[in-house]
């Protein structure tokens, strides 16, 4: 039966500083990349200690962004988890390459061990995804990277607040100074930081920042709002054949504001993640999400395991009960065999990953998000709860036996 409380899966929290940022920009007459998109990239780039960020207008192009900025193309290869948005494999796949899937480790982030039996002489790159916002284990994956002489790009689309071994996720370590090429944030509707659409490419190269900001907007020389050449006219030149991945002021008015904010939106997701930890702690019949001594997790997601082996109903099902009760939920994520698109290359054996199939069908996204209360978690916790416990397949198959 259908319950009086509703909890969203998410919602976005969107105040009046973004809202009045976005009339100044409205009423400026510059609605494109100009000004705003400037100060958006200074101020990231001041936040994650990075001394390089390009705005873009969604994390998939920038990915691509930096895979092409990096001449990744036809008969390379790049490694990447299955355990991601296809979006990360998507971008491969658009700059001619070819992705090799390596298998997840118990964190459901990408195993460095898988990911050196996947090495050929044929692979170029890493990409890493930093699962739920939980960092991966870069310091291995840059052993790999620096000893086979391959690029890392972090794909930090759960992961804006994330921080590994003392430093912000897609920054240098501030241990051993090592770094990836590039790394790339999502800013999308659910994201710790949104701006509806949007993206941050991040480099410590300034030949690569430089080589990505013209490939961002067509191949041009000059950006939207300085178009006078260097040889004193007005005009532009195409260097090469570019793209159109630039972000708007528009956009960058909102990005403002959210970055000002995240880190009391992490303070407050970590808060809730504590609450659902310890309200959940006792029941056996679900597995809290996994975290590391040595980073900070940006809890993007809080992502529920169910121990199958307890149960007498599916995750499908679990999810729908807990829809019935007016809990919102989701799915992260369909492991990339699993897509018909890429069925063919999932069968290979280079793409084989049993331990992101087997993790998969346990997965549960539960709502997370600053803008929830203390009370909506308490109901979302206790629900979970009634529905593990109703499951338990003691309880089932004492059910058949008075049936019998």
């Amino acid at each position: 039966m259908q319950s009086g409380v509703q909890v969203p899966y998410h919602r976005p929290s969107i105040g009046d500083e973004e809202i009045d940022e976005v009339v100044r920009t409205l009423k400026s007459g510059w609605l494109t990349t100009g000004p705003r998109t400037a100060q958006f990239e200074q101020e990231f780039s001041a936040y994650a200690n990075v001394p390089h960020a390009l705005a873009v207008n969604s994390c998939t192009s920038g990915l691509h962004l930096a895979l092409a900025a990096l001449n990744i193309g036809p008969g390379m290869e790049v490694i990447t988890t299955p355990l991601t948005f296809c979006a990360t494999v998507n971008t491969i796949i658009h700059t001619g390459a070819t992705p090799v899937l390596a298998d997840v480790g118990p964190d459901g982030n990408i195993d460095p061990a898988s990911i050196q039996s996947r090495i050929t002489d044929k692979t170029r790159a890493i990409v890493p995804v930093h699962f739920a916002g939980l960092p991966c284990d870069m310091d291995a994956i840059w052993f790999l990277a620096r000893r086979h002489g391959l690029d890392v790009i972090e794909d930090c689309a759960h992961a804006a607040g994330a921080f590994y071994k003392g430093g912000h996720a897609g920054a240098a370590s501030p241990l051993t100074g090592e770094h990836s090429a590039a790394s790339v944030f999502s800013f999308y509707a659910v994201k710790n930081l949104t701006t509806g659409e949007g993206g941050m490419v991040l480099t410590h190269d300034e030949e690569l920042a430089s080589r990505m900001k013209i490939l961002s907007l067509h191949g041009i020389s000059k950006n939207a709002w300085n178009r006078y050449s260097d040889r004193g006219h007005w005009g532009y030149e195409v260097l090469e054949s570019g793209y159109k991945y630039n972000m708007s002021d528009i956009q960058a008015s909102i990005g403002i504001h959210q970055l000002r904010k995240l880190e009391g939106f992490i303070e407050t997701r970590t808060r809730f993640v504590d609450l659902y930890n310890s309200l959940l702690a006792d029941v056996e019949e679900v597995e809290r999400p996994p975290e590391k001594p040595d980073c900070r997790h940006a809890w993007h997601l809080y992502t529920l395991r169910l121990n199958l082996e307890r149960l007498a109903i599916g995750r499908d099902e679990f999810i729908e009960q807990l829809k019935d009760r007016g809990v919102g939920t989701s799915v992260h994520f369909i492991p990339i065999p699993l897509h018909p698109f890429f069925a063919s290359r999932a069968k290979l054996r280079q793409n084989h990953c049993p331990r992101a199939l087997a993790l998969y069908p346990r997965l549960i996204s539960l709502p997370l998000f600053p803008a929830m209360t203390e009370d909506q978690v308490e109901y979302v916790a206790k629900t979970v709860r009634q529905i593990a416990r109703k499951s338990r397949k003691h309880v089932w198959a004492a059910m058949a036996a008075v049936g019998d």
